[in-house]
């Protein structure tokens, strides 16, 4: 007596068989969907991208690490919409770090480019809006070793802003970009720096008077 396989079973198993085909590009969507500073139409699960990593950047005399993490706000975008920036030394110890990230995930910036100085002093990168605000601006942002500080490069050129990406050096100190070429120096960024704190101070100090001023004249 011959046995025969019941049509349900057979169904069963095309099913299976089936199964893990029409699940690849669901796969493949949320792979996609973990990566390339896009927004979604449709938020991703809580626990997606969850092995999503920073970008490392090594200095050249590898003694710091500049790295880029995604700092993962809004389900409706990618991780990396918005970043956040650390300086390491290559032993593990944190010396600075910057959040360019927004409560709500779509007022911040992620990095779009980043480079060091051929003589390791500077840690340059370049940044884009995560919600798409001014879509012509890239504000560029430099690390100083020497000071351990992290200042905007636009208060270098009187607050001109830098509208590509794209930058390079071409020597230690000059960092070459559209339409500006600045030259940097560890004079210069310590200037620029003291000049920022000194004008925050300022406008502490008028806001502080015309809040002074207001009181007494109810």
């Amino acid at each position: 007596m011959r046995f025969q396989t019941p049509k349900s079973m057979l169904l069963s198993f095309s099913i299976l068989s089936v199964l893990p085909m029409a699940l690849l590009p669901a796969l493949v969507r949320a792979e996609v969907a973990c990566t390339g500073h896009k927004l979604l139409p449709n938020p991703r699960s809580e626990s997606s991208c969850s092995n999503a990593k920073p970008v490392i950047y090594a200095s050249p005399d590898g003694a710091l690490r500049g790295v880029v993490l995604p700092v993962d706000v809004s389900l409706y975008a990618t991780p990396d919409m918005e970043s956040r920036v650390v300086i390491r030394t290559s032993k593990g110890d944190t010396l600075t770090s910057k959040y360019y990230s927004s409560p709500r995930g779509t007022n911040g910036y992620y990095v779009v480019n980043a480079k060091w100085s051929p003589d390791s002093q500077f840690f340059v990168y370049s940044m884009s809006s995560s919600g798409g605000h001014s879509p012509w601006s890239f504000p560029l942002v430099v690390y100083s070793r020497q000071k351990n500080r992290i200042a905007a490069l636009s208060d270098m050129i009187d607050g001109k802003p830098t509208v590509s990406a794209d930058f390079h050096f071409s020597g230690p100190h000059t960092l070459s970009l559209e339409p500006w070429r600045i030259k940097f120096q560890s004079l210069s960024i310590s200037r620029m720096l003291s000049e920022s704190c000194r004008r925050l101070r300022t406008r502490r100090a008028d806001s502080g008077r015309y809040s002074a001023h207001e009181r007494e004249s109810r």
